[in-house]
């Protein structure tokens, strides 16, 4: 059974920064596709950051030089680093596998999500 738990959510000023992690079990970042995705109230899920199994990033236009979606294969973990966060990135952050790319459609397993807050 595939398991992806995230960690690292909590509430930040705007400006500020956060580190979140994904560990994964019973599936490898080699294998494919990993990414994040984010949901917040009253809003469709939307793809935020993905990483291909060459090493090819993808990342929503609205944290483009903000964001950086990187992964430890040892460890087997990804990580989102979020620099300069905004109030619009309050959501719920969730780490996926088996995706395609931003396509929230393409994913195959999903974590429980950590929450992000980013205060006024």
């Amino acid at each position: 059974q595939v398991q992806l738990v995230e960690s690292g959510g909590g509430s930040v000023q705007a400006g500020g920064s956060l580190r979140l992690s994904c560990a994964a079990s019973e599936y490898t970042y080699s294998s494919g596709c990993m990414g994040w995705f984010r949901q917040a109230p009253g809003k469709k899920r939307e793809g935020v950051a993905a990483i291909e199994s060459d090493g090819s990033t993808s990342y929503a236009d609205s944290v483009k030089g903000r964001f950086t979606i990187s992964t430890d294969n040892a460890k087997n973990t990804l990580y989102l680093q979020m620099n300069s966060l905004k109030p619009e990135d309050t959501a719920m952050y969730y780490c996926a596998a088996d995706c395609e790319g931003l396509a929230v459609a393409g994913v195959n397993y999903w974590g429980q999500g950590t929450q992000v807050t980013v205060s006024s």
